[in-house]
C-alpha cells in the first residue's frame, strides 16, 4: 500500500504498480491537487482532450505495458478484450492496482500492498527526470544501469525506463519493460 498521505497523483491507494512522471496535467483542478485521487470514467479522455497528445501517448503506453505483462503474475489483460477498454473502463480507477505519480517515489524495504503479498512496483518515467530525482536527493535506492535507457533496483523494485511516449517506449522496450516487471514480482 502506498503511503497516501504523501503521494500525489491519480489512482489507487493500493496499487501493485506505480509510475512516476515529472509533470501533471496542465489542469486547472489538478494544479492544486495534493493527495492521491481515484479517476472515474471518462477522466482520462477529459485530460487528453484539454491537455494533448503527450497525455494519450502516456495514459495509451502505459495501458499497452499492462496489458503485455504476463497473465501468470499480473490480470490486468484479464479486465478487458482490449488495452484501449481497459485504459478507458480500469486504469488509475478505485481498485485498479494502478496509480501514476507526481512525486517522487517514497519507497520502503517492507514495500508491500495492504491485500496481498505483493511489492508494489516502482516505474520513473525517463531517464532525466530519474537523475533529477538521485541529484536533488528524492531518490536514495541506488540504482544500477542496464544501459542508457533502463536502470533497477531490484531490492526497492525501482525500473527506470525511457518516457512513455510511442518514440521512447516502443513496443520492443514495452516488452523489455515487463521483463524488468516480472524479475521484481
Amino acid at each position: 500500500m502506498l503511503n497516501v498521505a504523501q503521494n500525489v497523483g491519480f489512482g489507487d491507494k493500493c496499487c501493485s504498480i506505480a509510475v512516476y512522471i515529472g509533470n501533471q496535467p496542465p489542469m486547472e483542478q489538478y494544479q492544486e491537487l495534493n493527495q492521491l485521487t481515484t479517476l472515474s470514467s471518462g477522466d482520462i479522455a477529459n485530460i487528453v482532450q484539454h491537455c494533448g497528445n503527450g497525455w494519450r501517448k502516456v495514459f495509451n503506453v502505459y495501458a499497452k505495458l499492462l496489458y503485455s505483462l504476463d497473465t501468470e503474475l499480473f490480470s490486468f489483460k484479464k479486465l478487458a478484450p482490449t488495452w484501449q477498454e481497459y485504459r478507458d473502463s480500469f486504469l488509475l480507477q478505485a481498485h485498479s492496482n494502478t496509480a501514476l505519480l507526481f512525486n517522487a517515489p517514497i519507497l520502503s524495504s517492507h514495500n508491500q500492498t495492504a491485500f496481498s503479498h505483493e511489492k508494489v512496483i516502482h516505474i520513473i518515467m525517463g531517464k532525466t527526470y530519474a537523475k533529477s530525482l538521485v541529484n536533488s536527493q528524492l531518490l536514495t535506492a541506488p540504482l544500477t544501469w542496464l544501459d542508457e535507457e533502463f536502470a533497477i533496483n531490484q531490492q526497492e523494485s525501482v525500473i527506470v525506463c525511457p518516457y512513455f511516449d510511442y518514440r521512447q517506449l516502443s513496443n520492443i522496450k514495452i516488452v523489455r519493460l515487463a521483463a524488468l516487471m516480472k524479475s521484481v514480482r
